[in-house]
This record gives structure tokens, C-alpha cells and sequence, in this order.
């Protein structure tokens, strides 16, 4: 067996897959490339990514094609990453059936980053999971462990839909 990681491909699971599946499993299969990971990451690039049930970690190196007007790495760029360790730890808590969804997040931008930060470390830890709401925080830091910037989250909790859409 071959086991070189697939290449990425970028595609919306559809609901009725990610209703099978516990959460974490979900995630892990992302990560793997055993189910496609969502558009908005053709970005980032995200890499040596990881999931265990409440925390996600994602690496990824911003770039030139990240800058902002005024030469240095997109806001866009953090608020992305940290909302998706966020909402990614979420869903790595819950169980076959559920979704969530961001109600809100809040940025704390600590240290700019530019095209000579190298890599960086996003980490989305899970601060409180209900039938509802969920809560999430994340930070993102350098090589050197230096915080770049960090958020919190409030997610609402619902039910995916779990049967094939008609017609497939």
C-alpha cells in the first residue's frame, strides 16, 4: 500500500458524508486527504495539520501574495486561520449528525507577520461544547513561540442533514 499523502483537492464535503462521521474523524480526514479540504484553504496552505478531539493545529507560511497595502501580511490572513482552528476544534467534539457554524469571533492582532515571518503555528483549543453553543479560542505563534495574534469564538451547534439528496 502506498502511503504517500494524496494530493490536496479543494470541494465542499457534502452534508449527508459529514453527518456520518464523529467529529474528529471528519477533521482527521481533511487532514489527510481522504475527504477534500474547503476552497478558502487554496489560500493558506495549511500543512502538517492535526486534530484530537478539542484541539487542531495547523501550520502554514505566509506569503508575498498575503501582503496588504501598506507590506505586510493581510489581516484576512490570521482571521482565517484562527477561525478555522476554531471552528475546526468545535466540530472535532461533536458527534455523528451535528454541524456548527461561527456566530462570532473576535481578533487580537499582536505582531504583524510578512513574507520573512516563516512558518507559523495555529492552534484552535475548544473552551466549552453544549447541545447549542459551542466556545473556542485560538493563538497563532512563530517559530520562536512568539504570540502573532490570537480569538475567541462562539459557535451555534445544529443538526446536518443526514439523508442522500434526492437525486444522487
Amino acid at each position: 500500500m502506498d502511503d504517500r499523502p494524496s494530493p490536496v483537492s479543494y470541494d465542499v464535503t457534502p452534508p449527508h458524508i459529514m453527518a456520518a462521521m464523529p467529529g474528529v474523524a471528519f477533521v482527521r480526514a481533511m487532514f489527510d486527504g481522504r475527504l477534500p479540504s474547503p476552497p478558502i484553504m487554496q489560500h493558506i496552505e495549511p500543512f502538517d495539520c492535526s486534530a484530537e478531539p478539542g484541539v487542531v493545529v495547523i501550520h502554514s507560511t505566509p506569503a508575498f501574495r498575503h501582503y496588504n497595502p501598506i507590506g505586510s501580511v493581510h489581516g484576512g490572513y490570521a482571521a482565517t486561520l484562527l477561525d478555522s482552528a476554531m471552528g475546526l476544534a468545535v466540530h472535532s467534539m461533536l458527534p455523528p449528525g451535528q454541524g456548527y457554524t461561527t456566530l462570532e469571533f473576535k481578533v487580537s492582532f499582536i505582531k504583524g507577520m510578512t513574507k520573512d515571518s516563516g512558518a507559523v503555528k495555529t492552534e484552535g483549543r475548544t473552551l466549552n461544547v453544549g447541545r447549542r453553543t459551542a466556545t473556542a479560542e485560538a493563538r497563532i505563534t512563530d517559530a520562536q513561540g512568539r504570540l502573532l495574534a490570537h480569538a475567541t469564538t462562539t459557535c451555534l451547534v445544529f443538526p446536518l442533514p443526514t439523508g442522500t439528496p434526492s437525486g444522487a
